[in-house]
């Protein structure tokens, strides 16, 4: 079983033993942008990209990030937390949490 998913491709190509190659995918992923009226240049780097910014995005963990990645470090990961910048919005400080209760409280008061 082990031996079967070693040989297993992620995308085969027209003979099952071989894979596409990269460039390949590249002309599916332009052409594809093309057909779909995307005009800003689109590459498997830009899906790569996007893929991981929408994770972080949607709360996963970024070691599970990384892992799905292939990344050995996790600073490299962490790179794609600079551009998810809807989750750094989100991000309440400690301090501000306490701030907000502290106003809770006295509005309850008066």
């Amino acid at each position: 079983m082990v031996q079967d998913f070693a040989l297993a491709k992620l995308f085969p190509g027209l003979n099952p033993i071989n894979h596409m190659t990269s460039r390949q995918l590249a002309r599916i992923c332009t052409t594809t942008a093309k057909n779909a009226g995307i005009n800003k240049k689109v590459s498997m780097h830009t899906l790569r990209h996007s893929f991981a910014t929408h994770l972080l995005e949607a709360h996963f963990d970024i070691r599970v990030i990384q892992v799905l990645l292939g990344h050995a470090k996790l600073g490299t990961t962490a790179l794609y937390a600079q551009v998810a910048t809807n989750l750094l919005r989100e991000v309440i400080s400690p301090l501000d949490a306490l701030e907000n209760k502290d106003k809770t409280k006295n509005k309850d008061k008066s």
